[in-house]
């Protein structure tokens, strides 16, 4: 049986989907400096086909988007047994009172574009080690 073998990658790969130019350039140049790899989307399609194209190691997702909403997006991300494993921070202007069920519909994290500052690499990088240690093999039990 094929196993798959994760390895600790020393620049992270980020798929950033936002269809606000400004805000792609400004938040890649953000995670660049930060020592991650950036591969940008401007909208829904190009977002999954990203996704699936060069399986990120962390997805930061826009949910205002053209074409496919963001959180329709979220759901296809989830959806899909390539890419169901990557954990995805929703970057949203919206209140965080729709944090609770984005949750539910599998993002790691909740980001308001308010705020986006050098925390987001901050954040960036302890969803990435959440999901590094989730993939960690669990103790075997017996019965």
């Amino acid at each position: 049986m094929d196993r798959e073998v994760h390895v600790t990658v020393s620049n992270p790969k980020v798929l950033l989907v936002d269809d606000s130019k400004f805000l792609r350039m400004v938040t890649e140049r953000t995670l660049s400096k930060a020592g991650f790899e950036v591969i940008t989307a401007a909208d829904g399609e190009e977002a999954l086909q990203a996704a699936n194209d060069e399986l990120p190691d962390i997805i930061l997702l826009d949910m205002m988007l053209p074409k496919i909403s963001g959180q329709d997006v979220l759901r296809a991300l989830k959806a899909n047994p390539a890419t169901m494993h990557i954990p995805v921070i929703v970057l949203t202007s919206l209140s965080q009172k729709n944090e609770e069920k984005l949750i539910s519909e599998g993002a790691a994290a909740y980001f308001e574009k308010s705020t986006l500052s050098d925390h987001l690499a901050e954040m960036v990088k302890e969803v990435l080690g959440r999901a590094q240690r989730a993939k960690e093999p669990a103790p075997t039990l017996r019965h």
